[in-house]
């Protein structure tokens, strides 16, 4: 089911933008067929939107995100970005986990233009520093790029991290609960520093969260899933205008999402 939104002018022009993301009849099943971890997923992302996955704990959205990611294959259905399938890890699929995992030996722009290294070779990577120096400068750590990771925050380094995500220039951003291990307020700060650079770089993105009002504060869409074997049980539009702001965790219209999602979360529970 779908929950549709008022048209906005942002639903309008998100309406006529090409799908950039596709899962067709996707499911994943283990042990021949014995756990079936996720049932039939169908998913369509339209370029530039900002969309969230929200349910209980094992319903499988993080095989869902490693599906997306490539690193995983389905067990049937498919998998497709920008039309071709996906059938493995690709340049174009950019990836963020809970941890920044920076490198301790490697300052912070060695670590942000590593995957163009590893990839391409340390020339390419040398050459991709007037690009990762703009990306330290969009997330504020313009002047730390000689720095170790041992002197950076942990939301500090979870910018560099989001930089080295960026670097590669990504079609699709795949987010498995980027901030969970960070404070309650330098979690707040870092949504709104993720909004800011997805709606900057124009970026389509797809959130794993436990969290109902991160995945209503940053979302265009929020995707509930049931538990296992996971599927789709309703998919809401969030109609709140962007830019979004910390002000309205309090706005009567963003509780209304949370306590929808909430409810569907607690009928799942004891199904």
């Amino acid at each position: 089911m779908r929950l549709a939104a008022v048209e906005t002018d942002r639903a309008v022009g998100d309406a006529g933008r090409p799908t950039v993301y596709e899962l067709r009849q996707v499911t994943k099943s283990y042990g021949r067929g014995a756990i079936r971890a996720l049932d039939t997923v169908d998913l369509q992302l339209k370029s530039g939107s900002f969309s969230a996955i929200i349910g209980p704990s094992g319903c499988g959205k993080s095989t869902l995100l490693k599906i997306m990611a490539g690193l995983v294959p389905p067990t049937s259905g498919r998998v497709v970005l920008n039309g071709t399938p996906v059938m493995g890890p690709r340049r174009d699929i950019g990836m963020m986990f809970q941890q920044a995992t920076l490198f301790p030996w490697r300052t912070t722009i060695e670590n942000v233009v590593l995957p163009i290294e590893i990839r391409d070779g340390a020339t390419a990577a040398k050459a991709a520093h007037g690009r990762a120096r703009a990306l330290l400068e969009l997330v504020g750590l313009g002047g730390f790029e000689t720095v170790y990771p041992d002197k950076l925050s942990g939301g500090m380094a979870q910018r560099a991290a989001i930089c080295r995500m960026l670097v590669t220039e990504p079609a699709m951003l795949l987010l498995d609960e980027p901030f969970s291990a960070l404070d309650e307020l330098s979690r707040d700060f870092m949504n709104m520093e993720l909004q800011r650079i997805c709606l900057e770089k124009d970026a389509t993105a797809f959130l794993v969260t436990h969290s109902i009002p991160e995945a209503v504060i940053l979302s265009d869409t929020v995707y509930v899933m049931s538990p296992r074997p996971g599927r789709f049980v309703e998919i809401i539009d969030i109609d709140l205008p962007r830019p979004r702001t910390l002000d309205m965790l309090t706005d009567p219209r963003l509780g209304a999402y949370v306590r929808r999602i909430r409810s569907l979360l607690d009928e799942g529970a004891f199904q």
